[in-house]
């Protein structure tokens, strides 16, 4: 397991949410990248030096401190979308190796080369910057059917981090809340929704929404 590329993003014009940029343009860089924890949300900043976000109501902070996807599940949307899909094409700030994103626990640990910690947070949720950026019409419908949404992270213990640093999984909760389950039950199966209760780890705002619809 490991880093493929380490990803920052480029500022481009968002006619897709009436903004004035968004950072989704993210690309691979050379040598380490400082990781340290953002803040609370709000400001546009993020746990990679030299990334940030523009849409700060809903992006950004702490629990989404950082985003993994993994390469192999670009490689399938590279067959389903019949074109090639270069790292950090889905806004993503780590393309992995040979890691189970999705299937990772809320809560669950990973150590990053030698000194970085990150801490899966919650899924992604699509929006229409996405779509608009792939320029696929009923991309987040897509998207979302498939629950493959890539984990956000918070960040544990900082430092630097680089493409081909190795990752190592060193804590995993006692719970069965994977990313994956996250998504299905924000997004897709509502029945599903009081399991995320057990994730301790699981950001307040996704425990609010818990409540708001269980009445937990």
């Amino acid at each position: 397991m490991k880093l493929l590329s380490v990803n920052i993003g480029r500022p481009r014009p968002n006619p897709w949410k009436g903004l004035s940029s968004t950072g989704i343009d993210k690309r691979p860089v050379g040598g380490p990248v400082a990781v340290t924890a953002p803040g609370p949300k709000g400001t546009g900043a993020v746990g990679l030096a030299g990334d940030r976000v523009y849409d700060v109501k809903h992006h950004g902070g702490s629990d989404q401190a950082v985003y993994a996807y993994a390469r192999e599940d670009l490689d399938g949307w590279e067959a389903e979308l019949g074109r090639p899909l270069a790292s950090g094409v889905f806004g993503e700030n780590l393309t992995t190796l040979g890691l189970d994103v999705n299937g990772a626990l809320i809560g669950e640990r990973w150590r990053i080369g030698p000194d970085v910690i990150l801490e899966v947070s919650c899924p992604r949720i699509p929006c229409g910057t996405f779509q608009g950026w792939l320029g696929r019409d009923g991309w987040i419908k897509r998207f979302t059917q498939a629950a493959l949404p890539g984990a956000y992270l918070r960040v544990i213990e900082p430092g630097d981090i680089r493409a081909d640093d190795p990752v190592e999984v060193v804590h995993r909760p006692d719970h069965d809340v994977s990313v994956a389950l996250a998504f299905r039950a924000m997004t897709l199966d509502g029945d599903l929704l009081p399991r995320l209760l057990a994730a301790d780890a699981l950001p307040e705002e996704g425990k609010e929404l818990v409540r708001r619809r269980t009445s937990a």
